[in-house]
C-alpha cells in the first residue's frame, strides 16, 4: 500500500508553501510545525539540499476524536505534509496516508477517523 498521496505543481517554493497551506485550512487543519530540512542540514552538517519543508498539519477535532480512540496515537501525529523542489520551478507535494500508516493499530474507531481525514488530506492534494 502506497503511504502516501503526491501532486507535482508549477511555481515557486514559497507560493506553494501559502497554497498548501491554505488548503489544508479550507479542509480544518492548521500547520503546527514546519521544518525546514534544507536549512536544519545547513546548520547541522554544512551540506547543500534542495528546498524541502515538512508541515506538520493538525485538524483539532479528528485529532482529539483520535486521542479518544487511541491513546497512544499522539506518537503519530500531526499529518505530516511535504513540499520539494527538486528542480527549480517543480514543487513536488506529498501528505501521509493516515490509513497506511494507522494499519499496525487494531482499532476499528481509529479506522473511520483515519478514512475520514485521508478524504480530507487527499482533497488537500488533489486541490493545488
Amino acid at each position: 500500500m502506497q503511504y502516501y498521496f503526491t501532486k507535482t505543481v508549477s511555481g515557486s517554493f514559497e507560493s506553494a508553501i501559502e497554497k498548501v497551506t491554505g488548503a489544508l485550512q479550507a479542509e480544518g487543519f492548521g500547520v503546527l510545525t514546519e521544518i525546514d530540512i534544507k536549512a536544519t542540514l545547513k546548520k547541522k552538517l554544512d551540506v547543500d539540499f534542495y528546498n524541502y519543508k515538512i508541515l506538520g498539519a493538525c485538524n483539532p477535532a479528528f485529532a482529539y476524536k483520535a486521542l479518544q480512540a487511541e491513546d497512544k496515537i499522539g506518537a503519530m501525529l500531526p499529518c505530516n505534509v511535504i513540499v520539494q523542489e527538486k528542480t527549480p520551478g517543480v514543487i513536488e507535494v506529498s501528505a501521509v496516508d493516515p490509513v497506511a500508516s494507522m494499519q499496525a493499530i487494531e482499532n476499528k474507531d481509529l479506522e473511520k477517523i483515519a478514512t475520514e481525514v485521508r478524504a480530507r488530506l487527499q482533497k488537500v492534494i488533489e486541490q493545488l
